[in-house]
């Protein structure tokens, strides 16, 4: 099965496709889509829709595992991070992907055993768990792979076979 994590963001939206059950999952491809800053929040909605939908349409997710948005203190950000997080969702839907919600919380018991693990102990965890020959360089991707694995430890029974799945899966990347 191929889940593909993502940690919403309107300037950082870290992704991550991991395939497999537990015990035997390897990830296929990891980014970050960026949006300019300077950029109207619209333009930026569109962008984000597009790369969006490239990345679905290349790895046919059956699961789009996506992290909760929480209240920040920056209502403004806050704000962004739920728009992003509902057009990635939107999107996932019309590519025929089931879509899941964990919070930060759930996320960092399946990947690390504590629900307080800071962002170092995640990255080691993902690094371990997808035996990464080193860690993800932005934390956005190392979320995305949490929220991923999270996913496959959470639910393997529950999902369906993916439609699709690249014919030559490609290294982990990192944009």
């Amino acid at each position: 099965m191929l889940v593909m994590g993502v940690d919403p963001g309107l300037t950082r939206c870290g992704y991550c496709c991991v395939e497999g059950v537990r015990g035997s999952e390897r990830a296929l491809a990891a980014g970050v889509i960026r949006t300019p800053k300077e950029a109207s929040r619209p333009v930026r909605l569109a962008e984000l829709q597009q790369e969006t939908v490239q990345l679905f349409e290349e790895y046919a997710p059956a699961v789009v595992a996506i992290e909760q948005v929480f209240f920040q203190a920056n209502v403004r950000t806050a704000v962004g991070v739920a728009q992003a997080a509902g057009v990635v969702m939107a999107e996932a839907i019309n590519a025929g992907a089931e879509v899941v919600e964990y919070s930060p919380t759930e996320v960092k018991m399946a990947v690390c055993g504590y629900g307080r693990a800071d962002k170092e102990q995640v990255s080691r965890m993902v690094q371990t768990l997808l035996a990464l020959p080193e860690r993800l360089k932005l934390a956005d991707i190392s979320d995305a792979a949490a929220v991923a694995l999270c996913c496959l430890a959470n639910n393997p029974a529950a999902w369906r076979t993916s439609p699709g799945s690249p014919a030559a899966p490609s290294p982990v990347l990192q944009s």
